[in-house]
């Protein structure tokens, strides 16, 4: 029993730890950047990961997957990241520097063809802090100054299960989590001189719902050493509870006096439907080579906008989103006794589409690629956890709006441990 609770308690704690951040002042649309879900194995391979199925790692992604853990051990993975990110608007650039939590995800088999998992990750996440100077309309109107600020995220604690089928083959499986967070964003007038009136405004939305992905897998073998593994699987779209509030301060600098407008949302912040399909080819134990799509459905309905003055919902403030990835993971010998022979290399492209607007343009799109290594690490009492280290390069663009261009480096550590091994003493 102790073994059992002993996940839980160790995930209880970071789930207040998950504040994942970003810089970048696309975050303000929407509901923030969009988290890959990736652990650290599928990092290095850019996030492919709907037909992997691999006993040693946790693929969140596939919650089908998790029918394949290996019924000795116990899975325990948690990753960070570091990451620069370079700002280029008219020529001007900036460095901006962050780290993160990234993920805590753990998984084990309860019973035969049965694999049970839990974890922590982010599902989107804001941060943002800069000015636009500007000029007010008439003759001799002051200089003024617009700072924008935004921060927080959606986050969600999951717990899955994955079964292998009578049906040769066939694997099922299903996450479901528990989805929270708040999105603050404030819009800030400063005036070099004195002006007749400021006008400020408080954004405040939260999200308190539930998170259900469902999966499966159906893997052919070929022969002995070709298998082709397909992969799929669906979340349904709904609303996340909570409200979308703003507070609209005008105030009139020749008497002093502040009027304040509110306006409040209900359930103004929702998931998307979402699609995903993959297919894994894999040579023996040597190599895995994967491509996936995905269909997020932003498009189809309203979101909360400053609309003439007053903060509404609706159209057209978002668009569906449709994503590529392309992705491997070559392993030389991985029961050799030489170490380099263990050494697993991954790499990985993708293109998305934006889900945002901007002004009524499209938003940024995104075009990253990866590299990264599984090292074993090897010691007198375990030679099954793996150290994962990747690099991620990801540039982010919209027509003529500012270009990011992001370099992280992430790292994972999977604890994987024989705690199901039945010892026999001779």
């Amino acid at each position: 029993m102790k073994n059992l609770l002993l996940p839980f308690l160790l995930l209880a704690p970071l789930a207040t730890m998950a504040q994942s951040g970003t810089n970048s002042p696309y975050s303000q649309f929407g509901v923030g950047t969009l988290n890959d879900q990736a652990t650290g194995f599928n990092k290095g391979m850019n996030g492919v990961a709907q037909g992997f199925r691999d006993g040693n790692q946790v693929n969140y992604a596939n919650p089908a997957s998790y029918s394949n853990v290996d019924s000795l051990t116990f899975i325990f993975d948690v990753g960070a990241s570091l990451h620069v990110t370079n700002f280029n608007e008219n020529g001007t650039k900036r460095n901006a520097y962050n780290s993160n939590f990234d993920y805590a995800v753990m998984g084990f088999r309860a019973a035969k063809g049965l694999g049970i998992s839990a974890g922590i990750l982010p599902y989107s996440n804001v941060g943002y802090n800069y000015h636009a100077n500007g000029k007010s309309v008439g003759p001799n109107a002051p200089d003024f100054m617009t700072t924008y600020n935004g921060s927080g995220g959606i986050r969600q604690f999951y717990v899955g299960a994955g079964w292998q089928t009578p049906l040769k083959g066939l694997s099922i499986g299903a996450n479901i989590a528990y989805v929270w967070g708040t999105l603050s964003k404030s819009v800030i007038e400063t005036f070099a001189e004195t002006s007749n009136s400021t006008t400020n405004r408080y954004y405040s939305s939260t999200a308190r719902s539930y998170r259900l992905d469902v999966g499966l897998q159906y893997e052919v073998n070929i022969d002995k050493k070709n298998a082709v593994t397909v992969g799929a699987s669906f979340t349904p779209g709904h609303n996340l509870g909570g409200s979308a509030d703003m507070s609209q301060i005008h105030t009139d600098n020749s008497t002093g006096i502040a009027d304040t407008t509110q306006y409040s949302i209900d359930k103004g912040l929702f998931l998307p439907t979402q699609i995903n399909a993959g297919l894994t080819y894999s040579y023996g134990k040597k190599l895995k080579v994967g491509a996936d799509y995905t269909m997020q459905q932003w498009g189809k309905k309203q979101f909360p906008d400053l609309v003439q003055g007053s903060y509404v919902l609706a159209d057209n403030v978002l668009k569906d989103r449709h994503k590529v990835t392309l992705g491997g993971e070559f392993v030389n010998n991985i029961m050799s006794r030489k170490y380099l022979d263990r050494v697993r290399v991954r790499a990985g492209v993708s293109y998305a589409t934006p889900y945002t607007t901007i002004n009524g343009h499209d938003g940024p799109k995104e075009l990253s690629a990866s590299i990264g290594f599984g090292l074993p690490i090897t010691n007198a009492w375990n030679n099954r956890s793996i150290l994962n280290i990747s690099a991620q390069w990801c540039n982010t663009s919209a027509n003529g709006f500012i270009k990011e261009n992001t370099f992280r480096i992430n790292l994972g550590i999977t604890f994987n441990e024989r705690w199901f091994m039945k010892w026999k003493l001779d």
